[in-house]
Order: structure tokens, then C-alpha cells, then sequence
């Protein structure tokens, strides 16, 4: 018999009662009933549960023996009989009676239990993580992610990609977040970064002529942690092809993504979500921005936000009329069904955007086809009307207003539309919704530093070429670019890559840039270039935010194995810290209060 086990914890089933077994594993529960004790022995693989009598020379130390102890049981699998059976586990056909066991490792008092799902504070689940990971939902989240990732490599193979792996020691790039940075010790004074994507590289690759590459690849950003990004790194599916459309690349990781969806649609045993089925929709920018507040619209909400600026032009309703002539627009936000809301239901949402630092949010109640509420009274029931014709709202829908400049009106809209939607239940349940973003524009006007600037991806084709850098307004260029979105979440940016010197050239320079800045801070890339490079493009996919898709996970830090809090700071290996005099020495760095 082997040393550890026979079977592991969610192998025996009612064929294998009669049968003597060593199991190893963890101690998950433990039950005395009458002077028997029940334990329910873990491991990766599930559970059994073990019966101990009095009698028996096991019992003493398993009684002993604190939860989360690690122990090797030998004995026999019998089946159980009748209202013992437990439908709901694996090997709820049968239990172990122990005849030995073994302490392979004693476990001291927790800091967290392991059974059971009790909320614990973050810093103690990030300190004790490789307790935590015991428990069921996290164990389970890491599988998925694991399962997703293998799927992404074994698609992407499938459709004739290439992996490679880039480096991890590069060059400190000008542009985007900040760099991580590692100091030279044969190199004193100079730093490497850690990359904050392979973007260069990638493009390099298709200029060394390997036409489709991909790599699940580790990203570093020193930038601060939010819900859907976990702080210091993070995992991207990325990948770039050569001589290819935007079609082209679409049409190639469209499949891939939708079917690591559904293959994982049923996570945890729930029914199977639905997944967007064929082309993912394409909607551009300008419009996103108008019907949905934002460039990652949730497309589970059927709430559309619509213009309404010219309906208050000249308005009774002297607010909104006073903001259009200042050249600021209404957004109207449509709020179905709520006739049987009261009157706090419309208070309460102008309450909290205020709250979100808005001026407020109007409103217009409408209940058996009367309105209600300021605006309605002053603009006149005709003039709302028109609205609500314009909208396709009924005689006991509601609507919500946002005014302001374009950009403000247009964010607080989309967030009203999301609170609307949650509050009134609107939102489509167990279903992913992909769409495609597309038609960025390629500059925009920095107010701060009163000159236009990249707004997306310096490195894009602009659409027109040359040609509409030498004779467009810059604000008016559209870029090929694209985000990939899912159910609200941008799963990540791409474009197609401008590989023309002369055209990069031309780009920076509307953007404030010299032929020489672009020389010095993008010579490897500029440099070849010059030698020849296929049209390409691509995009990257974070593997993070999709697991947390998947596995409905509020938080990004659910589904990476070990992350770090907020503060960017490992709980657990108790890093940042400090470094030695020897080491800074080595490294040729003095350190600074």
C-alpha cells in the first residue's frame, strides 16, 4: 500500500466499499455524536468522510488533533445505508472507518477558518492566503483560472498562433503608467523597467516576420488598485499578427474568447450562462459615449441615454434653457416602469449625485400619463412630451435628466444609467455580452497643459493615413482602435499598429513630439522599422478580468492566487522591504529620508 494514499478525498464511490484505503489530507471538520467522531477529511481533490469509534486506537489522536492538521488514514470504505447518504458530495456514498492514523503535520490555532464561507478582513486573508486558498470558493476560483488559461493557450494554438515569451528586463518607456524599476549593479546610475506590457516587442516580432504571436504575459504597472485591477501586475492574453485588417482581428480572437466562456459558462455548477453568440457588435466611440455614458457599456442594461439638449433651447425651465445657450447639452436618461416608485425613489437619485460631486440629477415622474416634478411643470406638458415621444416612454414611465458640459453630462448619465438599471432591476442576468468599441479618436485637447495629445495609442494607424494627418483637424482624426468589452468591463485595448516611419513621425509631431524625441525614447521600435515591417495588429485580452467574469466575482483579488492589497503591499512575504547597506552598495544606490 502506498505511503500517503490509495485514493485521494473525492475518488471512492459505492463500488469501493469493502475495500481497505489510506487517504491523506486535511482535517476540514470535525463532529462528536455520542461518543463516535465524525471528520471530513480535504484535500485538492474533495472530500471523505472518515467514522472513528471509541475503540479504536485512532480515536485518541484524531481526537486531539486541531482542524486544518494534516493526517494520513488508513481503513476500511463501507457503505453507507439509507438517510446516510449524502447526495450532495462525491463520496457521499460511502465513509472510511479509521483503523490508524498518522500526524503527518500538527496545525497550531487559526487565524481563519478554512470550513465554511464567514467574511474575514482582508489584511488577515491576504497574511494568511495560503489559508485562505483552502477554502472552497477561492480553491475553486484558482482552478478556473487555471482552466481558462490553458483553454486561451490551447485556442490560440488552434488558430495558428505561435508563443513566445519577451523580456522581462527592458527599457523604461515615456509613455502610459509608471514604470517599475530594476537597478543595474554592472551598470551604475541606470535602470531597467519592468515591462508595463510587451507592446514593443510584439511589434518587433512581426517586423522579424513570425506573423501571429501570443503569450499569456505578466504586465507591472505601479499604478493604484481598483476592482477590476489588481496593483504591481497583472496577466494578459497577448497577441499581434501580420498583414491583417481590423476584420482580420477580429475575426481571429472573437472565437477564442467566446469559447473560454462558454466552455466555463457553467463555473461551480451553476446553470450555464449565455454567451454573445457570432460577431461581437461594433459600436463606435462617439456613440458609446452618447448612448451609454461611457467606452465600456454594459450592454446587459437596455437602458439608451438620448440627446435632448435642443428640446430646452428657449425652455420654461429656465435652468436647463440658461446651461443649453452656455453651449452645455441635456442627456435624458429613461427610468421605465416607475409609477409605482414614490416620490424618495426620484429624490434619492439626485441626492446621490451630489453625492458623486454633480451638480444634481433632474427628474420627471409620470404616473397614469400626469406628470410630475419641476421640470415637467415649467417646461409644459407638450414640451415634455416631445421628450418622451423622442424617447419611446410610455404614460407611467419615469426620466431622469444630467446637464452640464459634454463630458460631465455625458458621465454622470452613464452613471445614473447603471443605478437606474440595478435599482429597478432592469439589468439581464447570467449572460455575457461582448461588444467591440471602436473608431477612437486619435488626438484629443489636454485642458491642462493647453495642447492636443495622444488620446489612446500613440502607436495606431490613424485612419486616412498620412493623408489626414497633413490635411484633417487633428481632433476630427479617428484612429484604428479598439477595446474589447464584456457585461461592462474593458477586457482590454488594441489597434492597428502604425508601422509607417513617416507616418509616426507626422503623428508625434502633432502631439508636441520631435523627429529626435521620437528617436530617443522609441529607437528600437522607429529603427525597424526602417528595415521593412508588415502591416500588423493586435490586442490583450486581461486573463484577470476575464476569471472575475466568469467566476462572478466582485473583486479582481478573488481570482489571482497571491495578490496584494491596496497599498501595493504583500501581506504574506512582507514585501516591500527594506534592503541592506550591502545590497544598496552593490547596487550603487543611497537611500533618502
Amino acid at each position: 500500500m502506498h505511503a500517503y494514499r490509495t485514493h485521494n478525498c473525492g475518488a471512492l464511490r459505492a463500488h469501493d466499499a469493502g475495500s481497505s484505503v489510506r487517504l491523506s489530507g486535511w482535517i476540514h471538520r470535525k463532529r462528536d455524536h455520542g461518543g463516535v467522531l465524525f471528520i471530513d477529511l480535504r484535500d485538492h481533490f474533495g472530500l471523505t468522510q472518515i467514522v472513528v469509534g471509541p475503540g479504536s486506537p485512532a480515536f485518541e489522536t484524531l481526537d486531539r488533533a486541531r482542524l486544518e492538521s494534516v493526517v494520513t488514514i488508513t481503513g476500511d470504505a463501507v457503505a453507507r445505508e439509507g438517510g446516510a447518504v449524502n447526495a450532495n458530495l462525491a463520496t457521499g456514498d460511502i465513509e472510511v472507518r479509521a483503523q490508524t492514523v498518522t500526524i503527518q503535520s500538527a496545525a497550531t490555532e487559526l487565524p481563519l477558518p478554512v470550513a465554511g464561507d464567514a467574511e474575514y478582513p482582508e489584511d488577515i486573508r491576504l497574511k494568511y492566503r495560503f489559508l485562505d486558498l483552502r477554502r472552497e470558493r477561492l480553491h475553486a476560483n484558482m482552478m478556473l483560472r487555471s482552466n481558462v488559461i490553458a483553454s486561451l493557450r490551447r485556442r490560440m494554438i488552434d488558430q495558428g498562433f505561435t508563443e513566445f515569451q519577451t523580456p522581462i528586463l527592458t527599457a523604461s518607456s515615456p509613455e502610459g503608467a509608471r514604470d517599475y524599476l530594476v537597478p543595474s549593479r554592472v551598470h551604475p546610475g541606470k535602470f531597467y523597467a519592468l515591462p508595463q506590457a510587451p507592446q514593443m516587442f510584439k511589434q518587433l516580432l512581426m517586423v522579424a516576420g513570425f506573423d501571429r504571436y501570443f503569450q499569456i504575459a505578466p504586465c507591472f504597472r505601479d499604478e493604484d488598485a481598483r476592482a477590476d485591477r489588481s496593483p504591481g501586475e497583472f496577466y494578459q492574453l497577448d497577441f499581434e499578427m501580420s498583414f491583417v485588417t481590423q476584420d482580420d482581428v477580429f475575426a481571429a480572437i472573437e472565437p477564442v474568447l467566446a469559447g473560454v466562456f462558454e466552455e466555463n459558462a457553467g463555473f461551480g455548477g451553476r446553470t450555464p450562462w449565455a454567451v454573445t453568440q457570432g460577431a461581437f457588435p461594433r459600436i463606435p466611440y462617439a456613440e458609446s459615449m452618447l448612448k451609454y455614458g461611457n467606452d465600456k457599456p454594459d450592454l446587459r442594461n437596455p437602458l439608451v441615454i438620448q440627446d435632448v439638449t435642443e428640446h430646452f433651447r428657449g425652455s420654461g425651465f429656465g435652468l436647463f434653457a440658461k446651461m443649453v445657450e452656455a453651449g452645455n447639452v441635456v442627456r435624458a436618461i429613461p427610468s421605465p416602469g416607475t409609477a409605482e416608485k414614490s416620490r424618495k425613489f426620484f429624490d434619492d437619485m439626485n441626492d446621490w449625485a451630489r453625492a458623486e460631486g454633480y451638480a444634481g440629477l433632474g427628474y420627471v415622474t409620470r404616473k397614469g400619463g400626469e406628470f410630475g416634478g419641476p421640470i415637467a411643470k415649467n417646461h409644459g406638458e407638450a414640451g415634455i412630451q416631445a421628450v418622451y415621444d423622442q424617447l419611446g416612454l410610455g404614460p407611467d414611465d419615469g426620466c431622469f435628466f444630467a446637464a452640464g458640459k459634454e463630458p460631465q453630462a455625458a458621465k454622470l448619465a452613464g452613471l445614473a444609467r447603471t443605478r437606474v438599471g440595478q435599482e429597478l432591476g432592469l439589468i439581464e442576468q447570467n449572460v455575457f455580452k461582448f461588444c467591440w468599441i471602436v473608431d477612437f479618436p486619435m488626438f484629443e485637447y489636454d485642458e491642462d497643459a493647453k495642447k492636443i495629445d495622444f488620446s489612446h495609442n500613440p502607436f495606431s494607424m490613424p485612419q486616412g493615413e498620412l493623408e489626414a494627418l497633413e490635411t484633417q483637424d487633428p481632433l476630427t482624426i479617428k484612429a484604428y482602435q479598439y477595446d474589447i468589452v464584456c457585461n461592462g468591463v474593458e477586457l482590454s485595448s488594441g489597434a492597428i499598429r502604425n508601422h509607417r516611419p513617416e507616418i509616426m513621425y507626422k503623428a508625434f509631431e502633432i502631439a508636441g513630439y520631435s523627429a529626435a524625441d521620437v528617436d530617443a525614447n522609441f529607437s528600437g521600435m522607429i529603427n525597424a522599422f526602417k528595415f521593412g515591417a508588415p502591416p500588423h495588429g493586435g490586442s490583450a485580452p486581461g486573463v484577470d478580468r476575464m476569471v472575475m467574469l466568469i467566476a462572478d466575482e466582485p473583486n479582481i483579488r478573488e481570482v489571482v492566487v497571491f495578490p496584494m492589497n491596496q497599498k501595493a503591499e504583500d501581506l504574506m512575504m512582507n514585501a516591500p522591504a527594506p534592503a541592506t547597506m550591502k545590497q544598496l552598495r552593490e547596487l550603487h544606490i543611497r537611500t533618502v529620508d
